[in-house]
C-alpha cells in the first residue's frame, strides 16, 4: 500500500510539473471531413479506400457530417459537433488524433452528450516517415480533470465537458499536443461491424458474466469466432478476468488489428459506401480533406505488425468502491518521449534481458531459439514451460523497449519474423526479463 501511495504522490507531481509539449510548425491545407469507421484506427482505412474510389461523393458526405441533427433529435453543443471550415494550415510531420469510443445513455437521448469515453486511444502519425504509434489511455486513470474539475477518471471528461474539455484534459495530463480529434457512438459501432460482414477473432479465454440490470449478457468459450456488432460490443466490453481493464484495453488492440484485416477483404470492401453511410449518423471529427489525403498516403504503406501500440503503464489501485489506475510518472514520460515525440531509446542491445515461455511441445524448437539469441549476443535470463500459452508473439515489459529493438531481434533471428510485438505492463511470464517470447503450440 506504501508503494501505491508512493505511486500516487508521484503521479500528483507529474501532473503539476509535467514537461510542456513540443512546439509544432504548420503546413499546407485545403478542407473536408475524414469519417473514422470503426472504435478507433479502422474508419481511417476504411475512409482511404472510399476517397480513392469515390471522390465525386465527398461533397455530400460532408453536408451530411456538418449537419447537427441526429434521427429528429437537436444537438446543443455546437463546439463538440461542427467540424474545420475551409481553411489553410500547415500541418507539422507529426500529428496526434484523438480517437474516442463513447458509451450511451440509452433510447432517445443525444449520442454524443453526457456520455462517458470508454475507449481513449492517441494516434501518433508520422507523414514523412509513414508511421504510426498508438497510445491507450485506461478510462480509470486518475487525473486532475482540466478547468477545475478536480481529480476524477479520464473517461469523466467527455460527460462533463465534451471533446474539448478531454482534449485539454489529456494535453495538460501527458504534455503533448492534440490536433484533431475522432469521437465515435458505440451504437455506430455495432451497426458498422454488421456492415462489413463480421470480425474474426481467436477468443484466447473463456468470457462469461451477467448484467441483468444493465442487460448485459457475455458467454464466449475459447476458440475462433467471426463476431457480429452485438458479440463485439460485449468482447470489447468484458473485463472481469484477472486483468480488469487492463486486460479490456489489450483486447481492444487486437480487435482494432482484426478488424482492419477484415476490411482489406473484398466482402467488405463492396460495403464500403454503406459503411459510410452509418459513420455519417453516428461519427464525429474535425479532419478535413488535405488531412485525410496525407494520413491516406501514410495508410497506404503501414504493416499493421509494425504499428506501436502501448497503454500508458501505471498500477491498479482501490479507494472505496472506486478502482483507479494511477499512472506511473517516469514510465509515462518516457512513453511519451518515444512514441509522441519519438526519441529513440536509451538502452543498448547489452542492457536487454529476454525470456522465453513455451509448452513442453515446442522445447526443442524453443531451445534453439535461444541459443541462437545468445549466439546473437542477448541475455536470456528466463526460461520456463507453460500451457497456458494462447498465441506466439514478442511482449515488451520494459516501456523502453521499442519497435526498432524487436525488429534487430527478428533479423538476427529469421525464426521470430512473424511474431507481432506487444507492449505489456502487466508482467505476466517471467517477469525479470524486459522481452518474453512466447511460442504456442500450434498442434
Amino acid at each position: 500500500m506504501d508503494e501505491l501511495k508512493d505511486k500516487e504522490e508521484q503521479y500528483n507531481t507529474f501532473l503539476k510539473y509535467k514537461e510542456p509539449s513540443e512546439k509544432e510548425e504548420n503546413k499546407l491545407i485545403t478542407a473536408l471531413r475524414l469519417i473514422f469507421v470503426t472504435f478507433c484506427v479502422v474508419a481511417i482505412t476504411t475512409l482511404t479506400m472510399f476517397i480513392i474510389t469515390n471522390y465525386n461523393d465527398i461533397s455530400a458526405i460532408i453536408q451530411r457530417l456538418t449537419d447537427k441533427s441526429f434521427g429528429g433529435i437537436n444537438q446543443s453543443h455546437k463546439a463538440d459537433l461542427t467540424p474545420s471550415k475551409f481553411n489553410f494550415k500547415m500541418l507539422s510531420r507529426y500529428q496526434n488524433i484523438l480517437l474516442l469510443g463513447v458509451d450511451s445513455n440509452g433510447p432517445n437521448t443525444l449520442p454524443f452528450s453526457g456520455v462517458r469515453s470508454d475507449t481513449i486511444i492517441v494516434l501518433n502519425i508520422d507523414l514523412h516517415g509513414k508511421s504510426v504509434n498508438a497510445i491507450s489511455i485506461p478510462r480509470d486513470s486518475k487525473v486532475y480533470i482540466a478547468e477545475g474539475h478536480g481529480v476524477q477518471k479520464i473517461n469523466a471528461a467527455y460527460a462533463i465537458g465534451g471533446i474539448d474539455l478531454t482534449k485539454k484534459t489529456i494535453e495538460e495530463t501527458l504534455g503533448i499536443k492534440i490536433h484533431n480529434y475522432v469521437v465515435i457512438n458505440a451504437e455506430g459501432v455495432r451497426k458498422l461491424i454488421d456492415t462489413i460482414g463480421g470480425v474474426p477473432i481467436y477468443i484466447d479465454q473463456s468470457m462469461h458474466y451477467h448484467d441483468y440490470s444493465a442487460k448485459l449478457h457475455i458467454d464466449f468459450d475459447k476458440g475462433n469466432y467471426v463476431l457480429n456488432g452485438a458479440q463485439a460490443e460485449e468482447y470489447l466490453r468484458f473485463r472481469k478476468d484477472y486483468l480488469g481493464d487492463i486486460g479490456r484495453v489489450h483486447r481492444q488492440q487486437k480487435f482494432i488489428k482484426a478488424i482492419l484485416e477484415q476490411i482489406k477483404t473484398p466482402e467488405a470492401l463492396r460495403k464500403i459506401p454503406e459503411a459510410l453511410k452509418i459513420a455519417n449518423l453516428y461519427t464525429r471529427t474535425d479532419l478535413n480533406l488535405y488531412q485525410m489525403s496525407q494520413y491516406a498516403a501514410v495508410a497506404h504503406d503501414i504493416d499493421l505488425n509494425k504499428v506501436e501500440f502501448v497503454m500508458l503503464p501505471g498500477a491498479p489501485n482501490k479507494k472505496g468502491i472506486i478502482s483507479y489506475w494511477i499512472l506511473d510518472p517516469e514510465k509515462t514520460q518516457q512513453v511519451i518521449n518515444r512514441l509522441i515525440y519519438r526519441q529513440k531509446a536509451e538502452l543498448s542491445q547489452n542492457e536487454i534481458t529476454i525470456g522465453l515461455m513455451f509448452p513442453r511441445q515446442k522445447e526443442i524448437e524453443a531451445l534453439a531459439i535461444r541459443e541462437q539469441l545468445k549466439t546473437a549476443g542477448y541475455d536470456v535470463n528466463c526460461t520456463g514451460r507453460s500451457n497456458q500459452i494462447e498465441e506466439s508473439q514478442i511482449i515488451g515489459y520494459n516501456t523502453q523497449i521499442s519497435s526498432d529493438m524487436i525488429k534487430a531481434i527478428q533479423k538476427k533471428i529469421p525464426e521470430l519474423s512473424h511474431l507481432s510485438y506487444h507492449h505489456n505492463p502487466v508482467r505476466s511470464y517471467c517477469s525479470s526479463s524486459d522481452i518474453v517470447i512466447t511460442i504456442k503450440n500450434e498442434e
